[in-house]
């Protein structure tokens, strides 16, 4: 059996060029033509990409192909932050393709030494971090609580956020050409910004992407008050 145990620890060598080079065939040859067949996958902003990899690529979550997506519109290699209990899913495929693919569990509840020490080996090397602020899959179209845990990333690792924004999943396609997403990356967000200036630009941007009714600036003054 899978455990957190054995994944919320990876190091460099995880994300070795064997890895590497399997990520990126399975982005072309699998992630490609199964998302343009299936959802007329569309993507947008690709001038806003750096250069380097030592960023972090933060989107909406609304299924369990935003990662395979995101990945897809960057074209780069993309270590996810996920949570533990897919780790451990009935999916036998699931969890192969979450542990294959350079996931690396984290207990949500308590953040532990190890996710930090998993970090700093992603920007080792010439992978990216992923992480969804939502922190769980999240189909209302208000954008409201949002994690910063991305931001203590960030700032400690001297990485500037990058923006997703997923757009127009209504389900998952069952025939071809069935369904359309588009996929929108927004401009780098300097991680020297001011914590809740770096939210509110965040929001901003994905409000801008998807349609998504802001309310973050209510959330930041609860956090305040409380």
């Amino acid at each position: 059996m899978i455990t957190e145990k054995n994944y919320n620890r990876r190091t460099e060598k995880d994300y070795n060029i064997f890895r590497t080079v399997f990520y990126m065939l399975f982005l072309g040859l699998v992630v490609w033509p199964v998302t343009k067949l299936m959802y007329n996958v569309k993507i947008v902003g690709r001038e806003n990409l750096p250069k380097n990899s030592h960023v972090i690529y933060t989107a909406n979550h609304v299924s369990y192909i935003d990662p395979p997506l995101i990945s897809l519109a960057a074209w780069k290699n993309i270590a996810y932050m996920a949570k533990q209990e897919l780790f451990v899913d009935k999916d036998k495929l699931l969890r192969f393709l979450v542990h294959i693919l350079g996931a690396f569990a984290v207990n949500r509840e308590k953040p532990e030494i190890a996710t930090f020490k998993t970090v700093k080996s992603i920007f080792n090397t010439s992978w990216s971090l992923g992480i969804f602020p939502q922190g769980k899959i999240v189909k209302d179209p208000i954008l409201s609580q949002v994690h910063k845990g991305f931001i203590m990333f960030a700032k400690k690792f001297e990485a500037d956020i990058i923006p997703v924004g997923i757009c127009g999943f209504d389900g998952y396609a069952k025939k071809l050409f069935e369904k359309h997403i588009t996929v929108k990356i927004g401009k780098p967000i300097s991680y020297k910004l001011d914590e809740n200036d770096i939210v509110r630009e965040w929001a901003r941007q994905m409000c801008e992407m998807t349609g998504y009714e802001n309310k973050v600036e209510e959330s930041l003054k609860e956090s305040v008050t409380v």
